[in-house]
C-alpha cells in the first residue's frame, strides 16, 4: 500500500483534527478514503463529485444504476429530507447511531448523483471517526462497504488488499471492526416498508419500532370504538399509501374493545350505515371485552369517555394505565349515539374522525 495510513490506536480512538482535515482534503480532490465503521470497513467519496463516484464504482467493480448511501454525522441532518415521517423518527431514535441504513423518499441537496429514482439512502454510523468526518466535511459524504461487488466486506485493513488499492487516497486503520457484518437496509416511505438487506435487525423488530399498536375503547364495542377502528385504519392506509389490510406490514395494528362488552356482538345497524356512507365496511365486526392482558400489548389506548378510563384504572397496572388517554385531544367525552338516530351516529363519526386526524401526525 502506497497511500498514507493513520492508525486510530495512535490517537486513543479519538478523532484527530489533523487527520479529519487531511481526509476531507483527500475527499475534496475526488479521491477515496477507506475507514472503519462499527460494522465493516467502508469506502468514502464526495457525494457531489461524479469523478469520485465513478472511482468508487470502479474500485468495487460495481455496475451502474445503483445508489450510494449518504453518511451523516448528526441526527439533525435527517431534516434535509422533506418531512420525515413519525415512523422514521421512531426508527432513528431507537437504532441510530448504529448499523441501520434507511432508504427514504426525497433527494437532499448535493446528493443528486448518489440517489436513485427519487430515493436516498442514509446512515448514521456509531464509529467516532467516520461520524466526525461526515460532520467535518463541507460537502456530503457517501460510503459503501470495502469489498468487490458481491463479495464479503473487509473487517480490517488487511481485507483491503482484495481491492485495487491504487485508487485509494488515504486509509484510516481502526483495527478489527466490532460487528463484522454489513448494516441492515430498510426502504421506508409511502407505499414501501421493505427489507433490502438483512443484518442485526430483523423485519419484525423494525416493524415493532416503526409502527404503533392502537386500541379504541368504548362501552359495549358496538358503536363508537368500531367506528374509530375503521376510521383509523382508513387514515393510516391513506398516509402509508397502502390498502387498509396491509397496514400491519408497516408495523401498525388497530383494534377496538369495550369495558363492558360481551364477545361476538356485531356493530349496530346505524354504526354500519354511518360507516357505509364513508365507504367503510364494519359488517364483519365482532365485539370483544377490554382485558388487561390484551391492552398491555398496545402502545396507545384511546377511550371515548372519562368513565371508560376510570373503568380501566380498576383493572390495569399503573405502567399500563399510563398509555390510556381520551381520544379527544381536548379531553372531552365522545357522546354515545346508542339509541339515537342515524344523524347522531353521523355526528359521532365526524367527532371521532376529527380526533383521529389530530392524532395521525404522531402515528405516521
Amino acid at each position: 500500500m502506497t497511500f498514507p495510513i493513520h492508525k486510530l490506536d495512535d490517537s486513543n480512538g479519538e478523532p484527530v483534527r489533523e487527520w479529519l482535515d487531511g481526509a476531507c482534503q483527500v475527499l475534496s480532490e475526488g479521491q477515496l478514503v477507506a475507514l472503519p465503521t462499527e460494522t465493516v470497513y467502508g469506502l468514502a467519496a464526495r457525494a457531489d463529485d461524479a469523478t469520485a463516484l465513478a472511482r468508487l464504482a470502479e474500485i468495487k467493480g460495481r455496475p451502474g444504476g445503483i445508489a450510494w448511501t449518504w453518511h451523516i454525522g448528526a441526527m439533525e441532518a435527517l431534516e434535509a429530507f422533506p418531512g420525515p415521517q413519525a415512523t422514521v423518527r421512531r426508527l432513528v431514535e431507537r437504532y441510530w447511531p448504529g448499523p441501520l441504513t434507511l432508504i427514504l423518499p426525497g433527494v437532499p441537496a448535493g446528493l443528486e448523483l448518489a440517489a436513485l429514482d427519487g430515493w436516498t439512502g442514509v446512515r448514521f454510523t456509531a464509529e467516532p471517526f467516520a461520524r466526525a468526518l461526515c460532520t467535518h466535511a463541507s460537502f456530503p459524504v457517501v460510503m459503501t462497504s470495502a469489498n468487490l461487488h458481491g463479495q464479503p466486506a473487509a473487517s480490517d485493513v488487511a481485507g483491503l488488499e482484495r481491492l485495487d488499492t491504487s485508487l485509494l487516497g488515504l486509509v484510516i486503520d481502526g483495527g478489527q471492526t466490532r460487528i463484522k457484518e454489513a448494516s441492515t437496509i430498510l426502504k421506508i416511505g409511502p407505499g414501501s416498508f421493505e427489507l433490502l438487506r438483512a443484518g442485526l435487525h430483523d423485519i419484525e423488530a423494525l416493524r415493532r419500532t416503526a409502527g404503533r399498536r392502537i386500541a379504541f375503547i368504548c362501552t359495549g364495542n358496538t358503536c363508537r370504538s368500531p367506528m374509530a377502528e375503521a376510521l383509523a385504519r382508513q387514515v393510516l392506509a391513506e398516509r402509508l399509501a397502502c390498502d387498509p389490510e396491509a397496514i400491519g406490514k408497516t408495523g401498525f395494528r388497530v383494534r377496538s374493545m369495550g369495558v363492558f362488552a360481551s364477545s361476538g356482538a356485531p356493530a349496530t345497524a346505524a354504526a354500519r350505515e354511518a360507516m357505509g356512507e364513508l365507504s367503510l365496511d364494519i359488517s364483519a365486526h365482532a365485539s370483544s371485552p377490554a382485558l388487561p392482558e390484551v391492552i398491555a400489548d398496545f402502545d396507545q389506548v384511546f377511550c371515548m369517555t372519562e368513565s371508560h378510563r376510570a373503568a380501566l384504572a380498576t383493572i390495569l397496572e399503573p405502567g399500563i394505565l399510563a398509555k390510556v388517554t381520551l381520544l379527544d385531544p381536548q379531553q372531552r367525552d365522545v357522546p354515545d349515539p346508542i339509541g339515537g338516530g342515524l344523524d347522531d351516529y353521523r355526528r359521532c363519526a365526524r367527532h371521532i374522525a376529527d380526533c383521529i386526524t389530530r392524532h395521525a401526525d404522531d402515528w405516521v
